[in-house]
């Protein structure tokens, strides 16, 4: 079988006419220029945090190797205080967060995927327009502070527990399902939540798989929301303390984090060291996301798809 497999692929070769060789050609070429495009920064900034920082600010260029090689920037990014309990804080608010998302969306996406639902249109509208009209970010801020998510760990799960965008898309994956699975539960007796459970869900796995990664990477590159809603260090999540790290001028940045955190020493009170500790930061805070790609990758295509083929 394999042989007359590949025995095909040798004969659709060999009858390929030479627009469609330049075709491929151009299209391998484009595809691999944008992959090290966007492969590239990447690189550079693992190679630049354990790189000598007085040769990478004396490096001009393209950086395709490290510069010599040091972990003092990872030693003491690890070291900080300020940096571990901001990583707890963003698995705390990952975690839940996440969870309180698909729940909502989940529960959501059903209920308006009901062929039956009563003004199903017109809460389809209502819910739309708040994709792309709101009331201000003070009213915003005002309207949080009154109900108590200032300052407290719920502020950072409950303002963005439900993505517009992301119930839309789960919708119309649980409307692509064959109504006739529906019927054949309820003919067996099954409830509406049965009916999710055991049908819906199920068959819904490449979708789900593609809202649970674009919620859980919003999550964890949260910061604005923590910068606006919290004033307490100990609740900062890493990403804001990140933003504190990388946008820091000279004259503040001779720490990592907090009062507590890390002290930069005179040895390495550099811009060339501080410069170094911000690649490190950079890397320390982006591989864990990184790391959650590979196992979702075989959905993402698929479930993207399914949720765009019917609406």
């Amino acid at each position: 079988m394999e042989d007359i497999k590949q025995l095909k692929v040798k004969r659709s070769r060999k009858h390929k006419s030479i627009g469609d060789r330049i075709f491929d050609f151009t299209n391998y070429t484009l595809l691999t220029a944008l992959t090290l495009v966007c492969f590239y920064p990447i690189l550079h900034i693992l190679f630049a945090s354990v790189s000598d920082p007085s040769a990478l600010m004396a490096h001009k260029g393209v950086l395709l190797k490290p510069l010599g090689f040091t972990l003092d920037g990872y030693k003491l990014v690890f070291k900080d205080n300020s940096l571990l309990k901001g990583y707890m804080n963003t698995i705390i608010y990952v975690g839940l967060g996440t969870l309180v998302n698909m729940v909502m969306t989940i529960l959501g996406a059903y209920v308006l995927s009901r062929r039956d639902l009563y003004f199903k249109n017109f809460i389809m509208i209502l819910i739309t327009i708040t994709m792309f009209f709101g009331g201000g970010l003070i009213p915003w801020f005002l309207l949080m502070k009154d109900i108590g998510l200032y300052n407290n760990l719920w502020a950072m799960i409950l303002p963005t527990a439900l993505s517009t965008w992301n119930i839309i898309i789960l919708r119309t994956g649980f409307q692509s399902i064959p109504r006739e699975l529906e019927e054949a539960a309820l003919i067996d007796g099954a409830s509406q939540a049965n009916i999710l459970i055991t049908v819906i869900l199920p068959l819904s796995k490449a979708t789900l798989a593609v809202i649970f990664l674009y919620y859980l990477v919003g999550n964890w590159n949260s910061w604005f929301n923590a910068m606006v809603l919290l004033k307490d260090r100990e609740l900062f999540p890493l990403q804001l303390l990140m933003k504190e790290i990388l946008v820091a001028n000279d004259s503040t940045a001779t720490t990592i984090g907090s009062a507590g955190g890390v002290v930069i020493n005179s040895a390495q009170s550099s811009t060339a060291f501080r410069e170094l500790v911000k690649y490190c930061a950079i890397v320390v805070s982006t591989v864990p996301i990184l790391l959650v790609y590979p196992f979702l990758q075989k959905y993402f295509v698929k479930g993207v798809y399914v949720g765009s083929i019917k609406g």
